[in-house]
């Protein structure tokens, strides 16, 4: 195995049945499942377990993921991960993916920033605080660091309905896993925009932790040329802001 194969990790994951929309198509959600365990067991593959994170107070934190989209997968597809560290930048980190089907086809690709943190204090931490190097890969680059996003201020927002964030959604953190709140954007839209619209992408970006008992109100706009902007909050706090990238 040669240097590079060591810094790119690829996984396979099968679509099946619980994964899957009433279409028989695989969640937006379970895309992110699938990005965020390759990532997992790409960094410990290094030497830098899950169990070796949470003993130390370490985490990873998503702050923003922009994902385009081909296709969602269908039920009993096989899927391909690939994921690579694109270093960092000062204490932000970059991580790519791209996801194939089992002709070799890709059906998403996908930029990320994360954030090393002390679960404790909920601080971001210096990237010398890894006990492992993480070493970037070269050889590929779905693009630069992905944008925040950013609702347009002119833009109408909707109250569409009212989470609650119990047992269910809580991550090894203890706040709600960042798959979830896609679930929480998809949820926003009609089953007809679901028939009448197709998802080609999805962006979002983190701006707090919601823990358990918290209420969020989801917002959302009309369609737009970009797609379908949500915004989850509880008062004056932002939990996230994202973007549903969808067409006619």
């Amino acid at each position: 195995m040669d240097k590079h194969s060591n810094l790119l990790w690829t996984e396979k994951f099968m679509v099946h049945a619980s994964d899957t929309d009433y279409r028989s198509k695989g969640k937006l959600s379970f895309l992110l499942d699938i990005m965020q365990r390759a990532a997992d067991s790409a960094v410990s593959s290094l030497g830098l377990s899950m169990d070796t994170m949470l003993k130390a107070r370490m985490g990873w934190m998503v702050i923003t993921i922009d994902l385009n989209l081909q296709r969602l997968p269908a039920l009993n597809e096989l899927l391909n991960v690939h994921t690579w560290s694109k270093g960092n930048k000062g204490a932000l980190w970059q991580r790519d993916y791209r996801i194939f089907d089992g002709k070799a086809v890709e059906l998403a690709a996908a930029r990320s920033i994360w954030a090393l943190v002390d679960m404790d204090k909920r601080k971001i931490l210096r990237p010398s605080a890894l006990p492992v190097a993480v070493e970037p890969y070269l050889e590929d680059s779905v693009g630069s660091l992905p944008d925040k996003v950013v609702i347009p201020a002119d833009l109408s927002l909707q109250e569409v309905y009212c989470y609650q964030v119990r047992y269910s959604g809580l991550d090894n953190n203890r706040h709600l896993n960042n798959a979830r709140y896609v679930d929480l954007c998809c949820d926003a839209l009609t089953l007809e925009e679901w028939e009448e619209l197709e998802l080609c992408g999805f962006h979002i970006t983190y701006a707090q932790e919601a823990q358990y008992g918290e209420e969020i109100s989801i917002l959302r706009s009309s369609l737009t040329e970009e797609g379908v902007y949500v915004r989850g909050q509880g008062g004056e706090r932002i939990f996230f802001e994202a973007c549903l990238k969808l067409k006619r």
